[in-house]
């Protein structure tokens, strides 16, 4: 892919209430992507596209390497943005999920166990405790320690949801009717999604020379030494400067999120990425902020 050089200013855009953007994960998930939802639209609007020479100007197929909570697959697939989506997570616990709602029937397993399953401290100790798991029943377990841990964290030595929101503790984020409704949901548009179980990174350099496709890069956030992607994912070591020459010989359009440092600016620099600050408010309504990385990004500051 021929990248453009431009002048890499950072600038803040306006803020994104995440609460505002329709939530279809069944997980809470550590660096959720909810607050990308109405730049991905419109990234992949076909009249932004053809206004921003964006190629391919149709594209028929998002690769999300590094899927995770899937929201950005889940809300192109929901909103038809591309004819197909492809999912890719390395992660076995949070893969048995995926594999469970898009393939087979078993999701309605998934759903009738939340819908019964009595939230205790001793039920939930002695379903996590559980071992040789068929991937239903590892599925659920995933869904359940990622409502009941802190943060919704999956890392091995997470712990459980003590007072919880209005001090409902280990209930405090179990909404069994909610996620019920998510996961008829999801099945509702499968159809058009694929889920691979496989290291995002191979994905990427299999499908290197796709220019019909378009590329959600979401990595693990351990550039510069950053220590959250080790507490919140059990596969966080990543080479990033790999990544960044990996995305640099795409043939397709791509967007990549990373956490704002020295380091990642460095590099975005380096291969002719154009850069800049998103600003979102959490459910908390804190303001945060991360860096959107891409070839261009002149149509995301054009009014």
């Amino acid at each position: 892919m021929q990248q453009m050089i431009l002048f890499n200013t950072i600038e803040q855009t306006g803020v994104v209430n995440v609460a505002s953007v329709p939530q279809r994960s069944p997980f809470r998930y550590p660096g959720g992507k909810t607050w990308i939802v109405p730049r991905l639209r419109r990234w992949l609007s076909p009249y932004v596209r053809q206004q921003f020479g964006l190629s391919p100007m149709n594209p028929a197929h998002l690769i999300e390497p590094f899927a995770g909570g899937g929201i950005v697959s889940l809300t192109v697939a929901a909103e038809n943005l591309t004819e197909h989506v492809t999912m890719v997570e390395i992660d076995d616990d949070v893969a048995a999920v995926w594999q469970t709602l898009l393939d087979g029937e078993d999701w309605s397993w998934i759903t009738q166990q939340i819908g019964e399953f009595d939230l205790t401290f001793e039920n939930v100790a002695a379903f996590l405790a559980r071992k040789d798991l068929t991937l239903r029943e590892k599925a659920f377990k995933t869904i359940l320690r990622n409502r009941v841990n802190r943060g919704g964290i999956l890392a091995p030595g997470a712990g459980l949801i003590k007072n919880g929101e209005g001090g409902k503790g280990l209930k405090s984020r179990w909404y069994p009717a909610t996620l019920q409704r998510r996961i008829e949901h999801i099945v509702q548009i499968r159809d058009c999604i694929t889920f691979m179980h496989s290291d995002g990174m191979n994905i990427l350099r299999n499908y290197i020379d796709r220019n019909d496709a378009v590329f959600f890069i979401d990595p693990p956030y351990t550039a510069a030494g950053k220590k959250a992607g080790s507490r919140l994912y059990q596969h966080f070591e990543l080479d990033h400067e790999e990544l960044f020459e990996i995305a640099s010989k795409l043939s397709g359009d791509f967007l990549m999120t990373y956490d704002d440092n020295d380091m990642i600016r460095s590099l975005a620099q380096r291969y002719g990425f154009d850069m800049q600050v998103i600003a979102m408010k959490n459910t908390h309504h804190a303001t945060m902020k991360e860096l959107l990385i891409a070839p261009h990004l002149d149509w995301l500051r054009f009014s």
